[in-house]
């Protein structure tokens, strides 16, 4: 059920800025616990960042924390991330998620638990 689209990726010189968005249809994004993964190249997939549902309380890995902001717009129903200081190991493919059930109230790192992704937006962070 629904759908996400993701965009905003780009190439950006280190020290730069990209806001990604994930639109959301089909379904109310308010709702759901959300996340961001990344694939960088030649790795695994990894976690980066989430956003609850209620009070909308946010989680980042470690190597983001200070310079990526994840929210929400409740009335365009999308989901944005902020990226700031931008690092060439920020170099991959993003994608927005959502996870399977309405008001999650817990946490998530396993992509077997979202049923629900963006296309991918590429991000490379390259002088």
């Amino acid at each position: 059920e629904g759908q996400l689209v993701g965009s905003g990726g780009g190439l950006v010189q280190p020290g730069g800025s990209l806001r990604l968005s994930c639109a959301a249809s089909g379904f109310t994004s308010k709702y759901y616990y959300m996340t961001w993964f990344r694939r960088a190249p030649c790795k695994g997939r990894e976690w980066v960042s989430a956003i609850s549902t209620g009070r909308s309380s946010t989680t980042y890995v470690d190597s983001v924390k200070g310079r990526f902001t994840i929210s929400r717009d409740n009335a365009k129903n999308t989901l944005y991330l902020q990226m700031d200081s931008l690092k060439p190991e920020d170099t991959a493919v993003y994608y927005c998620a959502r996870y399977r059930t309405r008001y999650y109230t817990d946490s998530s790192y396993d992509a077997r638990d979202y049923d629900s992704w963006g296309q991918g937006t590429q991000v490379t962070v390259s002088s």
